[in-house]
């Protein structure tokens, strides 16, 4: 073990009352808030769209807290103090996918849906198969994301408290799925909004208060900070060049392309973005929240650039690698070397910054697992298993059931992933939902002849080809990075499947609708048209 990190380990150590207080505190806090959200939870508009009783401006800071998520604060921070340039394209590809989201989804979405993506895609087409589809790609997005929350929330806790012990961290993995149930069965959308909107001010403020630290350290010279880092990361003027990761080879350049693509159209396809826009009262509401949070979020990866090259400025890549092999650890470390590595001010730093990255996890988490119980409760359950006659009732008690089962396989698939890089967790999740989720939208909303078969074929296709991709790439075997390092049944070159998959997804919904002999609604269509862009008789 480095000398920094069994000196971050000891600094957890010595003030471990200190990081467990923090940490209890703020956990504290928001079960608060979240059991006063539930006792104001009275029906499913309650629990599925908090009531569409938040402004603009209150979606825009949850919406950011649901997406600055442990990628955005450890993944991001660590790509960049091991890759440099390359590192921050994460940052690029999160904020430019916002306007895919602003320009092609979130006013008309609003305006033609209720509660999940499913409603959207089964107001002109068949509702059962639409819907068990819609429902099936929601939990396996929301999963794979979930994994790259639970492998963060692994590291940073097992580093705070000196757990080196895989029984340890899968131990921690465990009790944040232990929370997340918690969350999400007591406090339904309500409470999940307001513990983001905090977990948002309080990550945007630990950002900036390491940003200022670094930046203060280097007499507020960005030459200087950037020169040291590339001294100091061994690589000299390739660190703040392309092709330190991707560019060696032919391959990796194809790797970077497939990243791109699927962060960019991943977001305006992820399930738990989209059902925030269902929270708020108007279309006009919706627009605003999301310009609300493309500042935020742009302020936010402008700072990921100072935490990233200041990690690597002022830590040995060796002690970031040795703490955690893809770098999850390197914000935390950074917040420990600005207060000074053996000063009871860099232990408040270390577990103040540590109980921030918590408490994103935690606030993503919740989001996460909301919008795959109430698609699988409102689509599947209300909609396909009890024929639309389910009561209210019925319907919020198996969102409850299906948030415990689903903590279940995500507690159980995050200790697997408890090693990956989380960014690269994300990037993941982003091509699943750019493959399976994303054409089948923009099919419904904007093309008449769009018919169910279309759907099928387009969330099934891009599904699948996403996820099988995924197996048999890098990710899983074949690399010492990889889920199951030891063994190797990898077939596929690439780590990112979007370059494949998405076209792939596009492709096929064309495809099915063309070979389909079920005549599009062309009234139901003009419904759609209409409501979607004027908000004429949406919820």
């Amino acid at each position: 073990m480095s000398p920094a990190i069994t000196l971050a380990a000891g600094e957890a150590s010595e003030h471990r009352t200190l990081i467990i207080t923090l940490f209890a505190v703020f956990v504290a806090a928001t079960l608060v808030i979240t059991i006063w959200a539930g006792r104001q939870t009275k029906d499913a508009a309650d629990f599925y769209a908090g009531g569409r009783q938040f402004t603009g401006f209150q979606n825009g800071l949850a919406v950011s807290g649901d997406y600055m998520s442990a990628a955005s604060f450890l993944g991001i921070a660590g790509a960049i103090a091991l890759f440099g340039y390359d590192g921050f394209l994460y940052s690029i590809g999160f904020l430019v996918a916002w306007l895919v989201a602003l320009l092609l989804v979130a006013e008309p979405l609003r305006n033609s849906g209720r509660y999940t993506m499913g409603d959207v895609l089964a107001y002109r087409m068949r509702q059962r198969p639409v819907r068990t589809a819609a429902g099936t790609s929601t939990i396996v997005v929301s999963i794979f994301y979930l994994l790259a929350q639970m492998a963060g929330a692994g590291v940073l806790v097992s580093l705070l408290l000196g757990i080196t012990s895989d029984g340890g961290k899968i131990g921690i993995v465990a009790l944040v799925g232990v929370l997340m149930i918690v969350y999400v069965t007591i406090g339904g959308m309500k409470g999940t909004t307001w513990v983001q909107m905090v977990k948002a001010v309080l990550l945007i403020a630990g950002a900036l208060l390491l940003t200022f630290m670094v930046l203060a350290k280097f007499h507020f010279n960005v030459s200087d900070l950037l020169g040291k880092a590339a001294d100091n990361s061994g690589k000299g003027a390739a660190f703040l060049e392309p092709g330190l990761k991707y560019g060696a080879t032919g391959t990796s350049k194809l790797d970077f392309l497939s990243l791109g693509i699927a962060l960019v159209l991943g977001t305006a396809g992820l399930p738990h973005i989209l059902i925030r826009f269902y929270t708020v009262p108007t279309a006009k509401a919706a627009r605003k929240s999301v310009l609300w949070a493309i500042g935020l979020i742009g302020a936010f990866y402008l700072m990921t650039l100072a935490l990233g090259f200041g990690a690597a400025a002022l830590i040995k890549p060796d002690e970031i690698i040795a703490s955690n092999k893809s770098g999850n650890t390197a914000a935390p470390l950074l917040a420990l070397h600005l207060g000074g590595v053996d000063s009871n001010w860099g232990a408040i730093l270390l577990a103040t910054i540590s109980a921030v990255a918590f408490a994103t996890i935690l606030a993503v988490v919740a989001g996460l697992t909301l919008a795959s119980s109430s698609s699988f409760a409102h689509d599947i359950y209300a909609n396909v298993i009890k024929k639309g006659q389910a009561t209210e009732k019925q319907e919020i008690n198996a969102a409850r059931y299906a948030t415990v089962g689903i903590g279940a396989v995500s507690i159980l698939l995050g200790a697997l992933a408890r090693d990956l890089n989380v960014a690269g967790l994300v990037a993941l999740a982003f091509a699943v939902a750019a493959s399976a989720n994303l054409p089948t939208i923009l099919y419904s909303l904007f093309w008449k002849r769009f018919t169910t078969a279309g759907a099928l074929w387009s969330i099934y296709g891009g599904l699948v080809t996403a996820v099988g991709l995924v197996l048999f790439s890098p990710v899983v075997s074949g690399k010492e990075t990889s889920m199951f390092p030891h063994v190797d049944f990898h077939w596929f070159p690439l780590e990112n499947p979007g370059i494949i998959s998405i076209p792939v997804g596009f492709l096929l919904g064309v495809v099915g609708t063309l070979l389909s002999k079920e005549a599009p609604d062309a009234e139901k269509y003009a419904e759609l048209e209409v409501r979607s862009l004027t908000g004429t008789g949406a919820h």
